[in-house]
């Protein structure tokens, strides 16, 4: 009974131990701290999973090291001669299934709750080049804006000339800018090979693919800079091509668009203008032009 007592011990305390750990270190131990509906609940399943995993773990080898230590030769042990136990093989066929249904459920509600994209409040399209990324505001509020972000890190750093800054190879000149608690739709596409949109704090990770549109959402629901890379083998400076999600107020977002939508209805017009064209005045839209800016990206597939 104490070896029993002390083999069921562990298999108890050590999925709360190793939780306890995962929650004090997050950033070293376990997945960033989710920010999304979406990315909780990632979050959560990777948890469970690891917990189930650990109890089995335990329990297993804990019943194995009992075994061999309570029938070792030193003992008098004799095997047992038997051919089969119809019931210790129904329990280990039966056990494992409901197992995996328990661990299929949450998973399976998951994976679903990932593919629902209905009714966002914006659309963007984020389209992988080599090796940086393109961004169309296709629907909702900042509809028309299109710029293109690459990395920013200086190259001194990268080359060892200078000290590595906090954000080294996570920073973009033109970050991607949304609104905190509106859901948000991003299709992916790459215009050479194939890339992929991953934003670990959201839940995000969706392969954008040379003549296909592939589709993801999140709805931040704290402000912040969030930081990604791509995460697709995609040639000589993949490591080089970061995402950057700056999520801001609602007024500040309201802002930010005035901002881009002037800006590009300015770089029209001096383009017209330098061509020897009379400029045709933009629609206005809430007393700001609809436009793309001059950088945009070109088109994706």
């Amino acid at each position: 009974m104490r070896l029993a007592g002390r083999v069921a011990a562990p298999v108890i305390l050590l999925p709360v131990a190793s939780a306890a750990v995962a929650q004090s270190i997050p950033s070293k131990f376990n997945l960033p701290p989710p920010v999304t509906p979406i990315g909780a609940q990632i979050y959560d399943l990777h948890n469970l999973m690891l917990i189930i995993c650990l109890v089995i773990f335990v329990a297993v080898f804990g019943v194995m090291f009992w075994a061999v230590f309570r029938h070792r030769k030193s003992r008098g042990a004799v095997a047992a001669n038997f051919h089969e136990n119809t019931s210790v093989e129904i329990a280990w066929t039966i056990i494992p299934v409901f197992i995996l249904l328990g661990m299929a459920w949450p998973a399976t509600k998951t994976v679903l709750d990932m593919k629902n994209t209905a009714d966002p409040d914006i659309t963007i399209k984020a389209t992988g080049y080599q090796w940086k990324w393109g961004y169309d505001y296709l629907q909702g509020e900042g509809q028309g804006i299109r710029f293109v972000s690459n990395l920013s890190t200086p190259r001194d750093q990268i080359e060892g000339a200078a000290p590595k800054g906090e954000h080294y190879l996570l920073e973009v000149d033109n970050p991607l800018v949304v609104p905190v608690g509106k859901r948000i739709r991003v299709l992916t596409t790459a215009n050479d090979v194939i890339h992929s949109w991953w934003v670990p704090a959201f839940g995000v990770k969706q392969d954008a693919i040379p003549g296909f549109i592939r589709d993801a959402w999140f709805r931040a629901d704290t402000e912040g800079v969030y930081r990604g890379n791509c995460a697709e083998l995609c040639g000589r400076d993949h490591g080089f091509m970061p995402v950057e999600v700056h999520v801001v107020s609602q007024q500040a977002y309201t802002e930010w668009v005035a901002r881009q939508l002037a800006a590009g209805a300015a770089s029209d017009t001096a383009g017209a203008t330098a061509q020897g064209a009379t400029p045709v005045p933009a629609a206005p839209t809430e007393g700001v032009a609809q436009s793309a800016p001059a950088n945009a990206a070109p088109a994706g597939n």
